[in-house]
């Protein structure tokens, strides 16, 4: 039967006695000025009345497996302890009095003799978690000045992670604040008799597993913690004592690549949650909202679902792997983490703050490598009808849901053939039957679509596309790659900061028709080496053709003139899509805006998907 031992500590007897560390498993010191700034406050407060108890609440521990008597893992509580244990820093380094400064010492750091006589140091609180621990120390054992502190960690060349920027902050704030409202030793003396005597605190101790268990009760089910925190501390409950170090480090394998790429934690596990399960929230709509993840785990359907009460391991292995596919699709590789053309042309065009898409990339991913490579070809086709008609991101995201059901079913088909005929019916009926009906919607989007409609780098894209597409073509369907245009610049054909006497001449040949209007339309543009784009400058169309006649891509010589296709069958076949300019005006911006649309409905279409 699981014990409880509860003890009410002061701070004095609780740093006399115990020794706390902080698991790397669990989340870093996270408090920022505001919260530092409270509890100093709030102990503040107290200070007129001797008598008067200041309670910071409840810490749960759990004994520290292989530690020395009283050592215990703090589950619970850290943030206030780390704060405590930095005020008494503070205080020992503000102080003058020796025998103060030695009872305080005592307080943060035990010193044990061993046989040879050395003195071995033990803080009292001690967080374990990368990096944070040497801060601690240097805090801990420094007398001086705070910015000497701050200048040894930032010339030390470590990590600065998040914990160590607000640790350091934290003790700059302890320092001022002590500095500000007690600035001689009295006061000194008094505030220290105060935090050592009146600050009490609850400490909890029990198993870890128990521990834990209890964690989840007390914290109301994840009040100031994310669900991937509480998640964590979950696993951690489920797991038997000799896997307890297996898990913290398959831990770090899920959170160190999220954290490393910037990406954020709670997203993922929303998209990984809706990608590979089930995930009907109270809406009704499948959408999986962060307040709303760490319910879903504690749902009993759900807990058998993802097997994590019986078989935790196993389920962060899961985690694990979609975490490795999800930093695939960021950095624009496939899924075996190789750079794959087709995820960089998608990931071009939806940009990176756009991500929604990854619940159907995770849930596509046990697919053969080139079936996931045609299937990823048709859903940038898919979101280009949806992007230039700006559908709101919700429908996708009920849509996403609901699609990865379905490629989860055809995922688990064993039979090749059988798969791909179930993919190619999922791409026809839902993303083909959804293009069908943007039809008009897109029409209009791009009939009007300017650089002022959609952003810089979805047009740089869109103009790679078709300069890929045109190239591949006049070069008889060679493969070529469309990395190899993103080095050109896009040129605007009516200069966009045209000279006078260019803007006149317009205004006198096209008089119903804005200049502005028309320079930003995608009729006038192209793509032009940066060489070749500084000589043509704001020229008139007649004085920059020569510059358009020596550029690599055929797209932009063909304004001049289009080649004698001779017999060749592909740049007939391109050049029956094309025309070339004499002059440049509204009537030619409108027709090469066509011709370009003509040209989209290529290259954005479905496809058939090939085993």
């Amino acid at each position: 039967m699981t014990t409880l031992d509860t003890q009410k500590y002061t701070i004095n007897n609780a740093l006399k006695n115990c020794f706390y560390i902080v698991p790397d498993y669990q989340r870093e010191y996270v408090w920022k000025e505001k919260q530092v700034t409270q509890l100093l406050e709030d102990i503040n407060e107290q200070m007129g009345d001797s008598s008067s108890i200041h309670f910071i609440g409840t810490i749960l521990v759990s004994p520290t497996i292989g530690g020395k008597e009283n050592c215990f893992d703090v589950i619970d509580g850290q943030q206030r302890l780390i704060t405590i244990f930095l005020i008494l820093c503070a205080l020992r380094a503000l102080s003058e009095d020796d025998k103060r400064k030695d009872h305080i010492g005592k307080l943060i750091e035990d010193n044990t003799p061993d046989n040879e006589g050395n003195l071995n140091t033990q803080f009292r609180i001690l967080p374990s978690y990368e990096d944070t621990d040497k801060l601690i120390g240097k805090i801990a054992q420094s007398e001086e000045p705070f910015r000497s502190i701050r200048s040894k960690i930032e010339s030390s060349g470590s990590p600065q992670t998040d914990s160590v920027t607000n640790i350091l902050k934290a003790y700059e704030i302890i320092l001022k604040f002590l500095a500000d409202n007690y600035d001689c030793e009295t006061k000194l003396k008094k505030y220290f008799g105060h935090l050592s005597k009146n600050v009490i605190f609850i400490q909890i101790s029990t198993d870890i597993s128990s521990a834990l268990k209890v964690f989840e009760t007390i914290n109301e089910r994840g009040v100031g913690l994310n669900p991937m925190d509480l998640l964590k501390n979950l696993l951690f409950s489920k797991v038997k004592g000799e896997e307890f170090e297996e898990l913290k480090t398959e831990w770090k394998k899920i959170t160190s690549p999220l954290e490393g790429n910037k990406e954020k934690p709670l997203r993922f596990l929303r998209y990984f949650l809706m990608a590979n399960y089930n995930t009907e929230s109270k809406q009704k709509d499948g959408i999986i909202r962060e307040d709303g993840i760490y319910d879903w785990f504690l749902d009993k359907d759900n807990i058998q679902s993802t097997g994590y009460q019986d078989k935790p391991l196993r389920f962060v292995e899961k985690i694990k792997k979609n975490v490795n596919l999800y930093i695939h699709f960021s950095k624009n590789c496939g899924k075996d983490g190789n750079p794959s053309d087709v995820m960089k042309s998608l990931q071009r065009f939806t940009g990176k703050a756009f991500s929604l898409h990854y619940i159907l990339l995770l849930a596509a991913a046990p697919l053969p490598k080139s079936v996931f490579d045609q299937f990823v070809a048709q859903l940038e086709s898919f979101l280009f009808f949806f992007i230039i008609t700006k559908t709101p991101a919700k429908e996708l995201e009920r849509n996403f849901f609901n699609w990865a059901k379905k490629i989860r079913e055809i995922t688990g088909i064993s039979d090749s053939e059988v798969q791909t005929q179930k993919l190619n019916e999922f791409v026809n009926k839902y993303f083909k039957n959804d293009m069908e009906k943007k039809k008009d919607d897109l029409d209009h989007a791009l009939k009007n679509l300017t650089t002022d409609s959609i952003q810089s780098y979805r047009m740089k894209h869109l103009l790679m596309r078709l300069t890929q597409h045109v190239e591949i073509s006049f070069q008889g369907n060679k493969e070529i790659f469309l990395e190899q245009f993103n080095s050109l610049q896009i040129e605007h054909i009516l200069p966009n900061n045209p000279k006078d006497d260019l803007q006149v001449t317009w205004g006198n040949n096209n008089p119903e028709i804005s200049y502005d209007d028309s320079k930003i339309r995608l009729g006038n543009l192209t793509l032009l080496e940066s060489s070749l784009n500084k000589i043509a400058g704001n020229n008139f169309y007649n004085d920059k053709v020569n510059e358009y006649k020596n550029s690599t891509n055929y797209l932009t010589r063909s304004l001049v003139a289009l080649v004698d296709s001779g017999k060749t069958g592909s740049i007939i076949n391109i050049n029956e899509k094309l025309a070339s300019y004499k002059k440049w005006d509204a009537e030619h911006i409108e027709d090469r805006q066509s011709k370009l649309i003509n040209l989209i409905y290529e290259i954005w279409k479905i496809s058939e998907i090939k085993a």
